[in-house]
């Protein structure tokens, strides 16, 4: 079962820091320079200074981008920036933003979430993690003893029990707001009635959790907990053993899974006839459009036939658009390209982008990571921009939660860049101390 629990969150105190659309931030993998520049001057208690410090020529193992986040964090304690709530609760939080026009409420609730190694206990990751980003981020954790910013979990809920728990104990309640640099809204709730809570902890209780972002920063948390456990200093009830997450539901009507689509890279350049060739014997072929700017209509094709096995595939050769949609002799090739691989994992768009089209039937020869990019608008610019940069692209369908689930259960991580969550939850509205 995956144990929650309340905790007393560390949050910003709005007489001293002011607004806090200035102080929240994305999370830190998604932080360009640039950005972290604009976040630095919109306020000097900018979240970004602990979640992503500057780094400096000078730094040393004294004085680094690790030490300056743990004296900040210091001092904004000391001088009243950040106080710590009074009583343990669990902190309701819905963000209301806007896709393709239509408004979307999604909402969730943060809590404490035993940080248990993946494999051992209720919570699921689906994709591959790397050890640069949990070697920085457990160097954060370790000198800041903080998480600054949650796991993103979902679980399985069809009657919404949970959140109506949740949603009846802030009737009537002010909640505090943020809104980002993407328009945004977050809203949060602190509800520390000990009745509710324990009802929630009940109801969670035979729940799953799938981790939908925030992959490294969990096994960071599981490791720090076996570091402390090592030095002897991890005590039943020592606050590292539970990570910061927040928990929405599957089936939420403002969970939605956005598209992350390819641009490849250093591959040689093809053609219509070429593509044809040599996948028209594994998916239906057809031409969208000559140029660049088709894409859009393309998008559009693949979105009404809603089809893990739909794509579009670009040819720089020849700028035209092609619409694959995978055969039977198609889906048997599949699973005589990625035989390791569970059923589940097979029918996943991406999978059958990057293992059947891309490398087994086209041989591209690259293995380069392409470009992710989330607008098919931003595809079509990245094209007309730097042709010889990008000599094919493809769009693809998100995975959907069920294929996530099912993928997770089985314990089969996604390709990289198979799921986008939007929007990220911001860091800033809330924190959970480690010590």
């Amino acid at each position: 079962m995956p144990n929650i629990q309340p905790f007393e969150g560390l949050r910003y105190n709005l007489a001293q820091v002011g607004a806090l659309s200035d102080v929240i931030a994305p999370p830190y993998d998604v932080i360009e320079p640039e950005f972290q520049d604009e976040l630095y001057a919109k306020s000097d208690y900018n979240v970004v200074r602990l979640i992503l410090n500057k780094t400096s020529p000078e730094d040393d193992a004294e004085n680094n981008r690790y030490t300056r986040s743990a004296r900040i964090l210091k001092d904004w304690k000391a001088s009243g920036v950040l106080v710590k709530d009074p009583k343990a609760a669990i902190y309701v939080y819905h963000q209301i933003y806007t896709v393709d026009g239509k408004e979307y409420c999604r909402k969730g609730f943060m809590c404490g979430c035993e940080a248990v190694p993946f494999g051992e206990g209720m919570v699921f990751p689906h994709e591959i993690t790397m050890s640069g980003p949990k070697q920085d981020r457990l160097m954060l954790t370790t000198t800041c003893k903080t998480n600054f910013s949650q796991i993103f979990g979902i679980y399985p809920d069809s009657e919404n029990e949970v959140q109506n728990v949740l949603e009846e104990a802030i009737l009537g309640e002010t909640p505090l707001e943020a809104t980002d640099h993407l328009s945004v809204l977050s809203r949060m709730w602190v509800v520390d009635d000990p009745e509710v809570i324990g009802k929630v902890v009940k109801l969670m209780g035979p729940k799953p959790i799938f981790v939908a972002d925030g992959h490294h920063r969990y096994e960071t948390a599981c490791n720090y907990r076996k570091q402390l456990a090592q030095q002897g200093v991890l005590t039943l009830d020592h606050p590292a053993n539970y990570v910061l997450m927040l928990c929405i539901a599957m089936e939420d009507p403002g969970l939605i899974v956005m598209p992350t689509h390819r641009l490849f890279t250093n591959v040689r350049e093809i053609d219509q006839q070429e593509l044809m060739n040599r996948a028209g014997e594994y998916f239906r072929i057809s031409t969208v459009g000559n140029g660049i700017n088709s894409a859009q209509a393309a998008w559009g094709l693949i979105k009404g036939m809603n089809d893990q096995g739909t794509m579009a595939f670009f040819t720089g050769k020849d700028k035209v658009w092609s619409l694959l949609s995978i055969t039977d002799k198609g889906r048997a090739k599949m699973d005589e390209v990625a035989a390791n691989h569970h059923p589940e994992w097979r029918q996943l768009g991406v999978a059958i982008l990057h293992y059947l089209l891309v490398d087994a039937l086209l041989e591209l020869g690259s293995r380069d990571k392409p470009k992710y990019v989330h607008e098919v608008g931003e595809v079509a610019r990245l094209l007309q921009k730097d042709p010889e940069t990008f000599p094919a692209a493809a769009l693809v369908m998100p995975a959907t939660v069920e294929l996530i689930q099912e993928c997770s259960m089985v314990r089969e991580r996604m390709p990289a860049k198979s799921t986008y969550f939007y929007p990220k939850p911001v860091s800033g509205m809330l924190f959970k101390p480690l010590e």
